[in-house]
């Protein structure tokens, strides 16, 4: 089941995976879309094996800006909705023949963050934390609940938000040796790899983890070039 806010990127998306795909349009800031979502899914296929949460809102904030629409919207689409989508789906979950598994997208900003990802950084920490409260609170329910902490990572988003920004075009050959050891920032087809690892039972019967998905240490790094 694919999900997105837009109906043409949506159906396009559900086009290239092929006849096995189906396709829900929803906005997880609303708080009715998570049962929408799994509904959809349920009726287009009977069944719920696997949910992976991935939308997220990347807003710029910092505290001398900070409004109470940012930090809303924050937490509304990047941790209320995967607390409701959890929800929704748990209980179909729960009879998954080979047992359910729940992703949820964090990222490494969930530690501290840029000073202008505050709002951003809070919510990533608080689904965090989510994560291993319910990897502990569902382990007896034969759910696995498992995060993905995500480096800086080369979506269409990120190209976009770059571009409004000032960057100049070929930014991306650019980026600083510190963010980028091995020559270049994550490509997203990277990131589904190791989701789809956390999501399978190849990863059994690990819950309650995050993993760091980056290319150096996050936690006591030294970040002084060593070129």
């Amino acid at each position: 089941m694919v999900h997105g806010r837009n109906a043409e990127a949506t159906d396009a998306a559900v086009k290239r995976l092929g006849d096995r795909a189906a396709g829900c349009v929803a906005d997880l800031a609303d708080p009715s879309a998570p049962q929408i979502l799994v509904d959809a899914c349920l009726g287009a296929f009977g069944q719920l094996d696997g949910l992976v949460n991935n939308a997220a809102v990347l807003d710029r904030s910092t505290i001398d800006d900070l409004t109470i629409e940012t930090i809303d919207r924050a937490l509304a689409v990047n941790l209320r909705a995967p607390l409701l989508l959890i929800q929704a789906a748990l209980p179909h979950l729960e009879h998954s023949a080979a047992g359910g598994t729940i992703v949820n997208i964090g990222s490494i900003n969930a530690y501290c963050g840029a000073p202008n990802l505050l709002t951003y950084s809070s919510s990533k920490g608080a689904l965090m934390t989510t994560t291993r409260n319910l990897g502990d609170a569902l382990g007896g329910r034969r759910v696995r609940i498992n995060q993905v902490n995500v480096g800086w990572t080369l979506t269409e988003k990120e190209r976009t938000l770059q571009r409004d920004e000032g960057q100049p075009e070929d930014w991306i050959e650019r980026v600083p040796e510190v963010f980028a050891p091995r020559g270049r920032i994550l490509e997203p087809q990277e990131v589904a790899a190791h989701v789809l690892f956390w999501l399978s039972d190849s990863s059994a019967p690990a819950t309650g983890q995050v993993y760091e998905l980056e290319q150096y240490p996050v936690i006591g790094r030294n970040r002084i070039s060593t070129r």
